[in-house]
């Protein structure tokens, strides 16, 4: 039987992986599981504070791991570009783009929705998209095993009367990384894709602060963040022609 975590290892060893919104639980949780791959990571976020302690947990988790945080403002292309450019410059490549950041908003009812929630939401789950996307694109395109991953949500192919903002900003955001994923498709020509854009869906995330708040909850068809982190890992160790333009659930389809 093969060793799925070997194999996973060797496939990240080495690698440089940016990691977009890297300072919230499931960015913890992806920092430390790259980090134990072999993994050189990157992680950026716009809150200093919590980003180093993200780096400080994955580096005292995982001894000798390089694990290096960066204040980023996602919201803004250039300093995007100029990030994307740093992290190639330093390190000398870049395989991979983990794009978790999020954000929450929704009503009672359809006619309740408040359009502020779009403005929001487009900036955090669409824009960040957009600008990580189009700063990492050369690079990937330059790696072996390039990859640019976008985390989801089921409510993006079924949306609800009180998430509307919420669901057509994820639907974007799948929309523009599927369309990431056809410039890989047509950049690989006949031998296809030798880099992949591909989206990991889950209905929901929980962590152990969650479970502690509310110890009572099931939390039913939730994804852990650590059980998150180990898909991400994953999808290295799978061929880029295989999940390029894909969506892979964690969860049951809608």
């Amino acid at each position: 039987m093969t060793d799925t975590t070997d194999v996973t290892r060797d496939a990240l060893d080495g690698a440089v992986i940016a990691v977009a919104g890297a300072a919230g639980p499931a960015g913890r949780a992806t920092l430390k599981r790259l980090a134990e791959a072999g993994a050189t990571v990157i992680g950026a976020d716009a809150d200093p504070e919590r980003l180093a302690e993200a780096v400080d947990e994955a580096r005292y988790a995982h001894g000798g791991a390089t694990v290096i945080g960066d204040t980023v403002d996602l919201l803004d292309l250039h300093a995007t570009r100029d990030w994307a450019d740093r992290v190639e410059k330093d390190f000398g490549r870049v395989d991979g783009l983990v794009h978790l950041v999020g954000g929450w908003r929704g009503g009672a009812s359809f006619a309740e929705t408040d359009l502020a929630d779009w403005e929001l939401l487009e900036k955090l789950l669409i824009r960040t998209v957009q600008h990580t996307s189009l700063a990492f694109q050369e690079g990937l395109s330059r790696s072996d095993r390039g990859r640019y991953l976008l985390i989801s949500a089921a409510g993006a192919s079924k949306p609800t009367a009180g998430n509307a903002a919420y669901a057509a900003s994820k639907a974007a955001a799948e929309a523009w990384t599927l369309a990431l994923g056809d410039a890989f498709r047509k950049a690989g020509g006949d031998a296809g894709p030798q880099q992949a854009a591909a989206i990991l869906v889950v209905k929901a995330l929980v962590h152990d602060a969650m479970r502690a708040e509310r110890p009572n909850a099931k939390f039913a068809g939730f994804t852990d963040v650590r059980q998150l982190a180990e898909a991400i890992a994953g999808v290295w160790n799978r061929p880029a022609a295989e999940v390029n333009g894909t969506r892979l659930w964690l969860t049951e389809k809608p």
